[in-house]
């Protein structure tokens, strides 16, 4: 590894620092005979893939605490305020957040491979490397933000939404900051272990967001000027809590100062993300595409409110789903480059029974709870309607996003970032989007025929993701 940053870096995301895996073993599974040797293997590495996904859950659990009690806030101030919030953190903010996330990831390569190398120093230098992209890239979407009522406009949104989310937009650009601070740092603690560090910091964040919320915006009624100012902080309290804790020491060799080497090789450190961004932007524009729809139908505030609760529910469910997403990545990348083709294949399968599993039981919580849930987010009779009819097809598509994010994990593990960005991209807006449309429009299925579309882009990338693991070759992988 060279210290300017352009050594082609390792394919493999680290988190734990051993090539051998997490109790350093330095054999691959043997034969599996009988459902006894089945249960022992499936149990130990359960246990492996649940030290890994355990705080990766919890932290994202609590930082998508933080929009959800925003929308919470938003829904009893009424159905345009709700819609205001949901169009601008999925339309204005989603749009250089997929950005933003996809360019972090190079951290998870290069610290990764630091790390693992014992170039501990080569860790903050990369972390420096990262603000200054990410930093640009806030720099960059300023203008959004300033201009969003005219975009939203373009884009086709009702002039009451439009204006109302673009006054929020304004407040909310210190937000993109905080994101551009607080990415690095989370890539750069995960590749030291220190991921306790990372949830202790997001559940204080998440109590401090829902008392100022309850105070400012329940108590004193500032309206979403409150909400935004607070969403502001708790993001700034966590990029903050995050930057200090790793400036008081606690991470050793891994810091040793700011360095002017961060502005060398910026545009190879650039380069590695690319494949990662697409796929993440691919996810989050997604949504975006679907809410932007919903803002068309005849009901655009009851659709565009119904919609973002939906998506609000299913991404609580990503929550679980995204910290098996890591812990698979982890798992199989580790396994690979350990030459335990074994390992890694049976890790596949227990994290995709796993995540299975999950989605079944959150599909099975919703369905019995259909009739309650969705006053927590609404007042509006209509709204909770609108919602209650879509949560079947909810309850689906938390069982498909459970299973393709766990199978998006291996897949980074594996390192196929580009044909899955390719497919993810077909899927998504060749097949998902198109047929929402028609059978929102043409159909009069209105907003649960945007939801079908999006059931049918997650059902198709899920099917063709277990296509590539069920033919690919572990042995030729390793």
């Amino acid at each position: 590894m060279e210290e300017d940053g352009g050594a082609q870096p390792l394919l493999s995301t680290v988190h734990v620092g051993c090539g051998r895996g997490l109790n350093g073993e330095d054999h691959d599974i043997g034969p599996i005979n009988g459902v006894a040797d089945l249960a022992r293997e499936f149990l130990v590495e359960s246990k492996k893939l649940w030290y890994l996904a355990g705080p990766a859950i919890f932290t994202s659990f609590c930082q998508y605490g933080l929009m959800t009690i925003t929308q919470i806030f938003a829904g009893h101030l009424g159905t345009i305020q709700l819609a205001a919030v949901s169009v601008e953190n999925s339309i204005i903010a989603g749009f250089p957040l997929g950005i933003m996330l996809g360019l972090s990831s190079a951290l998870e390569t290069y610290c990764g491979q630091a790390f693992g190398a014992n170039q501990f120093k080569m860790l903050g230098l990369y972390m420096q490397k990262s603000w200054v992209i990410l930093n640009i890239m806030a720099f960059a979407a300023v203008p959004l933000f300033v201009f969003a009522t005219q975009v939203l406009k373009l884009l086709g949104q009702t002039a009451s939404i439009s204006k109302e989310a673009g006054k929020f937009a304004l407040w909310m650009i210190p937000q993109q900051f905080a994101y551009a601070m607080m990415l690095p740092s989370t890539k750069f603690l995960q590749a030291q272990s220190k991921v306790m560090a990372i949830a202790i910091i997001a559940v204080l964040a998440l109590c401090l967001h829902g008392f100022f919320s309850w105070l400012l915006i329940g108590k004193l009624k500032w309206g979403l000027v409150a909400a935004a100012v607070v969403l502001d902080g708790s993001w700034w309290f966590t990029a903050v809590a995050q930057f200090l804790y790793v400036m008081a020491g606690t991470c050793g060799e891994s810091w040793s100062g700011f360095s002017w080497k961060a502005f060398e090789g910026l545009w190879s450190f650039l380069k590695i993300s690319v494949a990662s961004a697409v796929m993440m932007c691919l996810e989050i524009w997604y949504a975006m595409a679907l809410t932007l729809f919903a803002g068309y139908l005849e009901d655009a505030e009851i659709s565009v409110d119904a919609l973002s609760i939906s998506i609000n529910i299913l991404g609580w469910a990503c929550t679980m789903a995204f910290g098996l997403n890591v812990a698979s990545s982890v798992r199989v990348s580790n396994e690979l480059g350990s030459m335990h083709p074994r390992k890694a294949r049976f890790s596949v399968v227990v994290s995709g029974v796993t995540s299975l599993l999950v989605g079944l039981l959150f599909t099975l919580i919703l369905i019995l709870s259909r009739k309650q849930y969705p006053a927590i987010f609404s007042n509006s009779s209509e709204v909770q309607q609108h919602v209650e009819k879509l949560t079947p097809l909810l309850g689906i598509s938390m069982v498909f996003t459970n299973v393709q994010y766990t199978l998006s994990g291996v897949a980074i593990g594996a390192g196929w970032q580009a044909p899955v960005a390719y497919m993810s991209s077909i899927c998504y807006f060749v097949f998902g989007v198109p047929s929402g449309v028609v059978m929102a429009y043409k159909f009069k299925m209105g907003v649960q025929g945007i939801w079908c579309g999006m059931v049918i882009g997650l059902c198709l990338q899920t099917c063709l993701l277990l296509w590539m693991i069920l033919i690919t070759n572990w042995d030729k992988e390793s």
